[in-house]
Protein backbone atom coordinates (compact mmCIF):
# COMPACT_ATOMS: atom_id res chain seq x y z
CA UNK A 1 0.00 0.00 0.00
CA UNK A 2 1.70 3.12 -1.47
CA UNK A 3 -1.19 6.11 0.52
CA UNK A 4 -3.57 5.39 3.57
CA UNK A 5 -5.56 8.79 4.32
CA UNK A 6 -7.07 9.53 7.63
CA UNK A 7 -10.67 10.04 7.84
CA UNK A 8 -11.86 13.42 9.73
CA UNK A 9 -15.11 15.38 10.77
CA UNK A 10 -13.18 18.39 10.54
CA UNK A 11 -12.28 20.07 7.31
CA UNK A 12 -10.39 22.55 9.25
CA UNK A 13 -7.16 19.48 9.46
CA UNK A 14 -7.25 19.69 6.11
CA UNK A 15 -4.81 22.84 6.89
CA UNK A 16 -2.91 21.88 9.86
CA UNK A 17 -2.38 17.99 10.13
CA UNK A 18 0.27 17.55 7.65
CA UNK A 19 -0.82 14.18 6.70
CA UNK A 20 -3.32 12.67 4.17
CA UNK A 21 -6.74 13.00 4.83
CA UNK A 22 -10.33 12.26 3.70
CA UNK A 23 -12.84 14.49 4.27
CA UNK A 24 -16.44 14.20 3.04
CA UNK A 25 -18.45 16.39 1.12
CA UNK A 26 -20.99 16.92 3.27
CA UNK A 27 -18.38 18.79 5.46
CA UNK A 28 -17.54 20.86 3.07
CA UNK A 29 -20.38 21.93 1.19
CA UNK A 30 -21.94 25.43 1.84
CA UNK A 31 -18.77 26.42 3.57
CA UNK A 32 -18.22 30.14 2.40
CA UNK A 33 -14.24 30.11 3.13
CA UNK A 34 -11.91 26.50 2.51
CA UNK A 35 -8.72 25.81 4.24
CA UNK A 36 -5.92 25.56 2.08
CA UNK A 37 -4.72 21.89 2.14
CA UNK A 38 -1.49 21.07 3.90
CA UNK A 39 -0.55 17.88 2.20
CA UNK A 40 -2.58 15.78 -0.03
CA UNK A 41 -6.10 14.67 0.23
CA UNK A 42 -9.30 12.59 -1.13
CA UNK A 43 -12.60 13.38 -1.17
CA UNK A 44 -15.42 11.49 0.15
CA UNK A 45 -18.61 12.29 -1.92
CA UNK A 46 -20.97 10.99 1.02
CA UNK A 47 -23.15 8.24 -0.23
CA UNK A 48 -23.20 6.35 2.51
CA UNK A 49 -25.36 9.06 4.74
CA UNK A 50 -26.96 10.26 1.60
CA UNK A 51 -28.40 6.88 0.53
CA UNK A 52 -29.06 5.59 4.35
CA UNK A 53 -30.53 9.10 4.87
CA UNK A 54 -32.76 9.59 1.99
CA UNK A 55 -32.68 6.31 -0.27
CA UNK A 56 -31.44 8.58 -3.21
CA UNK A 57 -28.79 10.89 -3.95
CA UNK A 58 -30.01 14.08 -3.87
CA UNK A 59 -27.19 15.96 -4.63
CA UNK A 60 -27.24 16.08 -8.69
CA UNK A 61 -24.32 15.33 -10.69
CA UNK A 62 -23.50 18.93 -12.07
CA UNK A 63 -23.87 20.13 -8.25
CA UNK A 64 -21.33 17.99 -7.16
CA UNK A 65 -18.75 18.64 -10.10
CA UNK A 66 -18.85 22.36 -9.39
CA UNK A 67 -17.87 21.37 -5.62
CA UNK A 68 -15.39 19.43 -6.71
CA UNK A 69 -13.82 22.04 -8.79
CA UNK A 70 -14.39 24.36 -6.27
CA UNK A 71 -12.36 22.54 -3.71
CA UNK A 72 -9.83 21.16 -6.01
CA UNK A 73 -9.29 25.12 -6.77
CA UNK A 74 -9.87 26.75 -3.10
CA UNK A 75 -8.66 23.90 -1.22
CA UNK A 76 -5.55 22.74 -3.32
CA UNK A 77 -3.90 19.36 -2.96
CA UNK A 78 -6.98 16.97 -3.83
CA UNK A 79 -5.65 13.42 -5.10
CA UNK A 80 -8.64 12.53 -6.28
CA UNK A 81 -12.71 12.53 -5.32
CA UNK A 82 -15.17 10.11 -5.00
CA UNK A 83 -17.80 9.47 -7.41
CA UNK A 84 -21.60 9.38 -6.17
CA UNK A 85 -21.65 5.60 -6.36
CA UNK A 86 -24.66 3.30 -4.72
CA UNK A 87 -23.79 1.10 -2.04
CA UNK A 88 -24.73 -2.54 -2.31
CA UNK A 89 -25.29 -3.50 1.47
CA UNK A 90 -28.59 -5.71 1.61
CA UNK A 91 -29.88 -2.73 4.29
CA UNK A 92 -29.13 -0.41 1.62
CA UNK A 93 -30.93 -1.97 -1.03
CA UNK A 94 -33.79 -2.01 1.67
CA UNK A 95 -33.55 1.30 2.01
CA UNK A 96 -33.63 2.73 -1.90
CA UNK A 97 -36.08 -0.25 -3.15
CA UNK A 98 -33.83 -0.95 -5.75
CA UNK A 99 -32.12 -4.45 -7.38
CA UNK A 100 -28.15 -4.39 -7.23
CA UNK A 101 -28.22 -4.44 -10.66
CA UNK A 102 -29.71 -1.36 -10.73
CA UNK A 103 -27.01 0.40 -8.28
CA UNK A 104 -24.36 -1.58 -10.39
CA UNK A 105 -25.57 0.29 -13.14
CA UNK A 106 -26.47 3.74 -11.39
CA UNK A 107 -22.62 3.82 -10.46
CA UNK A 108 -21.09 3.36 -13.72
CA UNK A 109 -23.69 5.67 -14.85
CA UNK A 110 -22.62 8.20 -12.98
CA UNK A 111 -18.96 8.41 -13.07
CA UNK A 112 -19.50 8.72 -16.66
CA UNK A 113 -21.86 11.69 -16.44
CA UNK A 114 -19.29 13.15 -14.42
CA UNK A 115 -16.60 12.70 -16.76
CA UNK A 116 -19.10 14.29 -19.09
CA UNK A 117 -19.82 17.00 -17.12
CA UNK A 118 -16.03 18.06 -16.77
CA UNK A 119 -13.49 15.62 -18.19
CA UNK A 120 -10.62 17.34 -15.82
CA UNK A 121 -12.35 16.67 -12.50
CA UNK A 122 -9.69 14.17 -10.97
CA UNK A 123 -12.95 11.66 -10.10
CA UNK A 124 -12.49 8.15 -9.76
CA UNK A 125 -14.67 5.18 -10.79
CA UNK A 126 -15.77 2.80 -8.10
CA UNK A 127 -16.74 -0.88 -8.30
CA UNK A 128 -19.39 -1.90 -5.94
CA UNK A 129 -21.31 -5.25 -4.96
CA UNK A 130 -21.81 -7.49 -2.80
CA UNK A 131 -20.86 -10.96 -3.78
CA UNK A 132 -17.68 -11.57 -5.76
CA UNK A 133 -19.61 -11.96 -8.94
CA UNK A 134 -21.13 -8.91 -8.71
CA UNK A 135 -17.98 -6.53 -8.68
CA UNK A 136 -16.71 -8.49 -11.43
CA UNK A 137 -20.17 -7.58 -13.51
CA UNK A 138 -19.70 -4.20 -12.43
CA UNK A 139 -16.17 -4.11 -13.35
CA UNK A 140 -17.35 -5.71 -16.80
CA UNK A 141 -19.99 -2.76 -17.24
CA UNK A 142 -17.42 -0.03 -16.84
CA UNK A 143 -14.99 -2.25 -19.75
CA UNK A 144 -18.01 -2.60 -21.61
CA UNK A 145 -18.81 1.86 -21.78
CA UNK A 146 -15.14 2.07 -22.56
CA UNK A 147 -13.18 2.30 -19.26
CA UNK A 148 -10.36 0.47 -18.87
CA UNK A 149 -10.17 0.28 -15.30
CA UNK A 150 -6.59 -1.39 -14.97
CA UNK A 151 -5.16 2.05 -17.12
CA UNK A 152 -6.68 4.10 -13.89
CA UNK A 153 -4.38 5.17 -11.52
CA UNK A 154 -7.15 4.40 -8.84
CA UNK A 155 -10.34 2.57 -8.56
CA UNK A 156 -12.90 2.68 -5.55
CA UNK A 157 -13.63 -0.63 -3.76
CA UNK A 158 -17.35 -0.17 -1.91
CA UNK A 159 -19.68 -2.34 0.13
CA UNK A 160 -16.51 -4.10 2.13
CA UNK A 161 -15.39 -2.73 4.86
CA UNK A 162 -17.99 -3.74 7.52
CA UNK A 163 -16.98 -7.41 5.80
CA UNK A 164 -13.25 -7.15 6.65
CA UNK A 165 -13.04 -9.99 8.46
CA UNK A 166 -14.54 -12.35 6.05
CA UNK A 167 -12.75 -15.02 3.44
CA UNK A 168 -15.21 -13.78 0.72
CA UNK A 169 -14.10 -10.06 1.27
CA UNK A 170 -10.51 -11.21 1.12
CA UNK A 171 -11.14 -12.88 -1.91
CA UNK A 172 -12.99 -10.21 -4.08
CA UNK A 173 -9.83 -7.56 -2.76
CA UNK A 174 -7.38 -9.83 -4.27
CA UNK A 175 -9.62 -10.93 -7.68
CA UNK A 176 -10.09 -7.51 -8.45
CA UNK A 177 -6.01 -6.31 -7.39
CA UNK A 178 -5.36 -9.23 -9.53
CA UNK A 179 -7.07 -7.82 -12.80
CA UNK A 180 -4.53 -5.34 -11.84
CA UNK A 181 -6.75 -2.25 -10.64
CA UNK A 182 -4.93 0.24 -8.14
CA UNK A 183 -7.46 -0.31 -5.72
CA UNK A 184 -8.58 2.12 -3.08
CA UNK A 185 -10.61 0.09 0.10
CA UNK A 186 -13.48 2.82 1.68
CA UNK A 187 -13.70 2.96 5.16
CA UNK A 188 -11.09 -0.07 6.22
CA UNK A 189 -9.94 -0.97 9.70
CA UNK A 190 -6.60 -2.08 11.20
CA UNK A 191 -7.40 -5.78 10.84
CA UNK A 192 -8.82 -5.31 7.43
CA UNK A 193 -5.32 -3.57 6.69
CA UNK A 194 -3.45 -6.00 7.72
CA UNK A 195 -5.47 -8.76 5.67
CA UNK A 196 -5.80 -6.98 2.40
CA UNK A 197 -3.07 -4.46 2.38
CA UNK A 198 -0.86 -5.72 0.45
CA UNK A 199 -3.69 -6.07 -2.64
CA UNK A 200 -4.95 -2.02 -1.50
CA UNK A 201 -3.23 0.61 -3.36
CA UNK A 202 -4.78 3.02 -0.71
CA UNK A 203 -7.27 2.77 1.44
CA UNK A 204 -9.43 5.52 4.53
CA UNK A 205 -10.48 5.37 7.62
CA UNK A 206 -12.81 6.62 10.24
CA UNK A 207 -12.37 3.79 12.48
CA UNK A 208 -10.65 5.52 15.12
CA UNK A 209 -13.42 8.17 15.98
CA UNK A 210 -15.88 5.09 16.95
CA UNK A 211 -13.04 3.61 18.91
CA UNK A 212 -12.27 6.38 21.02
CA UNK A 213 -16.08 6.79 21.53
CA UNK A 214 -15.94 4.22 23.60
CA UNK A 215 -13.02 4.69 25.42
CA UNK A 216 -11.69 7.47 28.27
CA UNK A 217 -9.84 10.26 27.06
CA UNK A 218 -6.21 10.03 26.97
CA UNK A 219 -3.90 11.04 29.67
CA UNK A 220 -3.89 14.66 29.17
CA UNK A 221 -7.22 15.24 27.18
CA UNK A 222 -9.01 17.11 30.00
CA UNK A 223 -11.22 19.05 28.08
CA UNK A 224 -13.25 16.76 26.50
CA UNK A 225 -15.11 13.59 27.34
CA UNK A 226 -13.73 11.04 24.66
CA UNK A 227 -11.39 11.48 21.70
CA UNK A 228 -14.04 10.93 19.09
CA UNK A 229 -13.02 14.43 17.66
CA UNK A 230 -9.45 14.58 18.96
CA UNK A 231 -6.22 15.02 16.72
CA UNK A 232 -4.00 14.00 19.50
CA UNK A 233 -5.55 10.19 19.62
CA UNK A 234 -6.32 9.99 15.69
CA UNK A 235 -2.85 10.38 14.74
CA UNK A 236 -1.73 7.80 17.43
CA UNK A 237 -4.35 6.04 15.79
CA UNK A 238 -3.06 6.57 12.29
CA UNK A 239 0.87 5.06 13.53
CA UNK A 240 -0.76 2.10 14.57
CA UNK A 241 -2.45 1.69 11.02
CA UNK A 242 0.91 2.02 9.36
CA UNK A 243 2.59 -0.54 11.19
CA UNK A 244 -0.41 -2.82 10.24
CA UNK A 245 0.38 -2.19 6.71
CA UNK A 246 3.97 -2.64 6.88
CA UNK A 247 3.96 -5.63 8.88
CA UNK A 248 0.71 -7.91 7.38
CA UNK A 249 -0.55 -10.42 9.18
CA UNK A 250 -1.23 -13.76 7.25
CA UNK A 251 -4.83 -14.40 6.03
CA UNK A 252 -5.65 -17.06 8.68
CA UNK A 253 -4.11 -15.09 11.58
CA UNK A 254 -6.15 -11.86 10.67
CA UNK A 255 -9.68 -14.31 11.13
CA UNK A 256 -8.64 -15.79 14.36
CA UNK A 257 -7.56 -12.37 15.73
CA UNK A 258 -10.99 -10.89 14.55
CA UNK A 259 -12.47 -14.09 15.84
CA UNK A 260 -10.71 -13.19 19.50
CA UNK A 261 -11.61 -9.89 19.90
Amino acid sequence: MTSFYLGTHHPAWLATAGVPLFVSHRRLTGRRTLPRAAAPWALDSGGFTELSMHGAWTVPPRQYAAAVARYTQEIGRMAWAAPQDWMCEPWILAKTGLPLTEHLARTVGNYLDLKAIDPALRIIPAVQGWRRQDYEDCADRYERAGIDLAAEPVVGLGSVCRRQATGEAADIVAALAGRGYALHGFGFKVRGLAECGTDLASADSLAWSYEARRRPPLPGCTTHKNCANCPHYAFLWRKRVLAAIAAPRPRQLAFDMEAAA
